[in-house]
């Protein structure tokens, strides 16, 4: 069952559009993210959603219901800000019962549902304090208990974990990951943050430029970028791009780019042979041994786990990863072997192989 459709959004902010026709789908109880660069359009698609701006044209639906002409307090829905826009004089028991006073509950009804968010959030011995007395996370904490006492359709969260470190908004995904699990409903969820996408959420919907640039789950949008940006914006580190083209040399393909020579996986690529494209490597199919490429060593970072080694190569900067032992100093020369079964090949910005079949893949290996 859908829990929220959107179709054919757009909205227009001083004669410049900055949502073009964006068109997507949330099962009911999926954990979904909008995902893209800062001003890109993704908070205010969740703005539209929230009917906080009113489009230019399109349609929301919440379930099977048509949103697009009601107010926010009419479309079940529970929204949670990167500010914690808590109320400063009053406490954290009060905070959280606010929206259920505007709705005019019984004191011992708001008392049972004050008490079970606080309780599912660990904030239950914290309800007399006062915001200022709470760290970031413990505030964000409040925020998302006002939410959860609504029991609402639909749950926005809009960069709710950009005010935190990096450690608590480490914790903190934990818990809202568990938090959705218990609860189960609908969630919409902004951020520019890739670890956030990757790591919570059911679907991505990557947007740039107020353009859907794919819709995926995290392990799709990574292992199969549909475009140079998708490809690029996912990733840590970042993919290298390599300008060149595909050549023929006997029965077999190459990837031709100045004196680098890889041999392509796919036999069906052959109708690309001439044309110019642009291959994207990530540095997990990049490590030292014997290999087509070939440089000198400028950085290394050790990771504890893993070493991220960055060479240079002609004109190229190349990113690649070696494991927690590796010895090498930066100055050295080191060649790279390639996974050739994850190489990515972009034409026109496209990627060329969106469906990769088994049979097109026997002949990948690590050269």
């Amino acid at each position: 069952m859908v829990g929220l459709k959107i179709e054919n959004l757009t909205k227009t902010f001083g004669g410049r559009k900055v949502i073009d026709h964006v068109s997507f789908e949330v099962y009911e109880g999926e954990f979904c993210i909008l995902l893209g660069p800062s001003g890109c359009g993704k908070s205010t698609v969740l703005r539209l959603i929230a009917g906080l701006e009113r489009q230019d044209g399109g349609g929301v639906y919440i379930g099977d219901r048509e949103v697009s002409g009601l107010t926010p307090k009419e479309r079940d829905i529970a929204m949670v800000f990167q500010s914690y826009a808590l109320y400063p004089h009053l406490n954290v028991y009060e905070n959280i019962a606010f929206p259920l006073k505007i709705r005019k509950m019984s004191r011992r009804e708001i008392e049972k549902k004050v008490q079970a968010a606080a309780g599912l959030l660990g904030i239950d011995t914290m309800l007399r304090r006062k915001p200022k007395e709470l760290s970031g996370g413990q505030r964000q904490r409040v925020a998302i208990g006002r939410a959860i006492v609504r029991e609402p359709r639909l749950f926005l969260f809009d960069e709710p974990l950009s005010n935190l470190d990096a450690k608590l908004r480490s914790s903190m995904r934990v818990e809202l990951a568990g938090l959705h699990k218990k609860l189960g409903i609908t969630t919409i969820y902004v951020t520019h943050d890739q670890i956030e996408a990757m790591t919570l959420g059911q679907k991505i919907v990557v947007i740039d430029r107020g353009v859907i640039q794919q819709i995926g789950t995290p392990r799709e949008v990574y292992d199969k970028p549909a475009n140079l940006f998708t490809a690029s914006f996912i990733g840590m580190p970042s993919i290298n791009l390599i300008e060149g083209r595909l050549v023929k040399k006997g029965e077999e393909i190459l990837f031709r780019s100045d004196d680098l020579e890889i041999p392509v996986a796919r036999r069906d690529f052959e109708r690309y042979v001439g044309g110019d494209v642009t291959s994207g490597i990530r540095p997990e199919s990049l490590g030292p041994g014997e290999g087509p490429l070939a440089g000198r060593l400028e950085h290394i970072e050790h990771l504890g786990s893993e070493t991220i080694l960055y060479v240079k190569s002609g004109n190229m900067r190349i990113t690649a990863k070696a494991g927690a032992d590796f010895g090498g100093k930066v100055g050295e020369d080191i060649s790279l072997s390639v996974n050739t079964m994850d190489i990515h090949f972009f034409l026109d910005g496209k990627r060329l192989d969106v469906a990769r079949g088994a049979e097109n893949d026997r002949g990948a290996r690590t050269v």
